[in-house]
């Protein structure tokens, strides 16, 4: 009798049932000597007479995954090179095979209310540019007219989250659902409070990484039971199974956190859009910064655009201040450095201290000091094992790699030469609250970074003392930067932001302004005069220059015609192949014999295959890692070039002996 396919790590399994199941069942499967989770696909298998197959574990008396679920797991691993098992496991909670049939019945039970109509507290009174983007929405959820991707360009403080509630009661009083994603984890609390306490909390579920694997498989059959009305999550929760879904919304969605970094490296954001279409409903993209991708297919119609151009209640904008450093009197004595924060911005600083209000600094760099160094033989505080430097953390006295998480206690003297005097070089935010703490002896202070909030609700206790008024000052990395409500910051500054204008990765000025504008956002959201200072060598550098205008405008025209002349993205499509290996040229070897083999498959297509380069940085872990990049004026001839590439690269790294790893990536962020 025909038997399920199962959808593996790999190209799908077969296996033998007393029965046919409906593709999308869920099942267990004996592989190896483990049982794992599966999904019955589509189409009947065709198996060798001659094996016997195994029969299935067990089925799962859940509802199948529907025929979009499954049309976007096969786009997705089509589009990005990868196995079609690896994507369907990964968006499925991995503690799901575990439950048997009474267990799952007991966490289906029916919370009391979750199905009831959509009957929210009425929210605040809709400005016209919000009323005109929920009109739109609404129109599209009801079939008026055809539905299309949705660009929200709303400065910081004008009410795209009023617009996300709106359009949402729409999409739930016809019965459908509606997924929400933010690019990071610390941004879901309060959006989960906001939509909880307009529709209730039990319509409401979570899914991300930061979830305990019983609170991420709860809240999964919640969505795919269709109990969940309302289900918010970070770029994981763009793949869960929503069988009522009617609507998307992509908050922050110029965020390179939609974007992963390991395994398929898939968009979360560009998959919604890719979701929306399929399923012919309406996603809303939001952003004060839209990603020039978005912007330029606003421009060219295949998006709608709808701007809010002004602030609740009428808020001004910060004043943007450029402190030019260069200006400033050097420091006095030998051996004396600048202080943190120039003589002018600590003035103004202890001002807002003296008036009650707050200030927010952003120094994108986490630590105490990225480096210890030895000023008698120059040593170093480098990392065995990446070509880079250890941090130090002057907390616990650590040395710590951010990359391979190397971690070791600070010498008592120099290794090499036994110096006792190494001191530390530059400036991360555990370091800079401590000068703080000398220059401002008075003030409250919080720190707000990956160290500072690792232990679980240590994020919530400090946001809570800042919205609670116990903190004057709160200093953090791009983490203060991103959605926060805080009503009475009136000074936001950036120390020293200038190093990423001399990046060498073509998005780094993008990415630069967005923070610079989202972290001014922060600022006069209560209606309080503003302002916006940043620190820097480049006061007439035309980012700068933009940015004190807040002209988002003026800045994408300029970055869209500079990469229409180099040919990038969006006017061109990228690839990029990464491989590690152990000994240090095996990496780039494979990356050639693979661009020649590329060339060879595709001879005529229209594709620029660039040299094998090294990463920027170059070893990780004892890992030498190189990259390789393959251009194309259109997307189809790129995607049939990889999918021929992909069993060549398999054979290829059989011949090359020491190759750990190899992975594509498909429209890279990073370069």
């Amino acid at each position: 009798m025909p038997t399920p396919q199962h959808s593996g790590l790999g190209a799908p399994l077969d296996y033998r049932h007393h029965q046919a199941l409906p593709p999308g069942s869920l099942v267990r499967v004996p592989l190896g000597k483990r049982q794992v989770l599966g999904v019955v696909w589509d189409g009947e298998p065709d198996p060798d007479p001659g094996v016997e197959l195994k029969p299935l574990a067990g089925v799962l008396n859940l509802p199948p995954l529907d025929a979009g679920w499954r049309a976007l797991v096969r786009f997705a691993a089509a589009y990005y090179q990868r196995g079609l098992g690896e994507l369907a496991l990964a968006a499925l909670p991995p503690t799901l095979a575990q439950l048997d049939d009474t267990q799952l019945a007991r966490r289906l039970k029916r919370q009391p209310g979750a199905l009831e109509a959509a009957a929210p507290g009425a929210g605040p009174a809709l400005q016209a540019g919000q009323q005109a983007a929920v009109d739109l929405l609404s129109a599209q959820l009801r079939g008026e007219v055809p539905p299309q991707p949705v660009l929200l360009w709303g400065l910081t403080g004008s009410g795209k989250t009023e617009v996300y509630l709106h359009a949402a009661a729409q999409a739930l009083a016809l019965g459908r659902q509606v997924l929400v994603l933010v690019p990071e984890i610390n941004l879901t609390p309060q959006l989960q409070a906001r939509f909880a306490a307009r529709f209730g909390q039990e319509r409401v579920a979570c899914l991300h990484s930061g979830l305990t694997p019983p609170q991420r498989l709860r809240d999964w059959l919640r969505a795919h039971s269709g109990q969940a009305d309302l289900v918010l999550g970070t770029r994981l929760a763009v793949m869960a199974s929503l069988p009522r879904l009617g609507l998307i919304v992509v908050d922050e969605e110029h965020d390179p956190s939609f974007k992963a970094q390991d395994g398929a490296r898939q968009s979360a954001r560009d998959l919604a859009v890719w979701r929306a279409a399929h399923g012919r409903f309406p996603v809303l993209l939001g952003s004060a910064t839209p990603s020039l991708e978005s912007w330029h297919n606003a421009q060219t119609g295949r998006y709608r655009r709808v701007d809010l151009t002004e602030r609740i209640g009428a808020a001004p904008l910060p004043t943007v201040r450029l402190l030019d450093l260069a200006s400033l009197p050097p420091p006095k004595g030998p051996g004396a450095t600048p202080p943190p924060l120039a003589a002018p911005l600590l003035q103004a600083i202890e001002q807002r201290i003296a008036r009650g209000e707050q200030s927010l600094l952003l120094l994108n760099r986490r630590g105490y000091a990225p480096v210890l160094h030895c000023g008698q033989c120059s040593w170093r505080s480098g990392c065995p094992h990446c070509s880079a430097w250890r941090v130090f953390h002057k907390s616990d006295r650590t040395l710590r790699c951010h990359h391979c998480g190397f971690t070791e206690r600070v010498p008592s003297a120099c290794p090499d030469c036994g110096n006792q005097d190494i001191a530390p070089i530059g400036r991360g935010t555990e370091r800079l609250e401590e000068q703080l703490e000398h220059l401002l002896p008075h003030a409250r202070l919080a720190r707000l970074d990956a160290d500072s909030t690792a232990k679980a609700g240590s994020l919530e206790a400090q946001l809570a003392r800042v919205h609670a008024g116990e903190v004057d000052v709160l200093v953090g990395t791009q983490m203060i930067a991103k959605g926060h409500d805080f009503r009475n910051v009136t000074l936001v500054a950036a120390l020293n932001p200038d190093n990423l204008l001399y990046s060498s990765d073509f998005r780094a000025p993008e990415r630069l302004f967005a923070l610079l504008m989202q972290a001014g956002g922060r600022a006069g959201r209560a209606g309080h005069a503003a302002e916006m200072w940043v620190q820097t060598h480049q006061p007439r550098h035309p980012l700068y220059q933009a940015l004190q205008k807040h002209d988002f405008v003026a800045f994408a025209t300029s970055q869209l015609e500079e990469r229409q002349l180099a040919g990038l993205p969006p006017f061109a499509h990228l690839a990029l192949l990464r491989a590690d290996s152990r000994e240090e040229f095996v990496a780039r070897d494979f990356l050639q014999a693979a661009a020649e083999a590329g060339r060879m498959l595709a001879p005529d297509a229209d594709l620029f295959w660039y040299p094998p380069v090294p990463h920027p940085v170059p070893k990780v872990a004892n890992q030498w890692r190189w990259q390789m990049l393959v251009e194309s004026p259109q997307r189809a001839p790129l995607q049939r070039a990889l999918a021929a590439w992909v069993p060549e690269l398999h054979a290829l790294k059989r011949q090359h002996k020491g190759l750990t790893r190899w992975a594509i990536d498909v429209d890279p962020l990073a370069i």
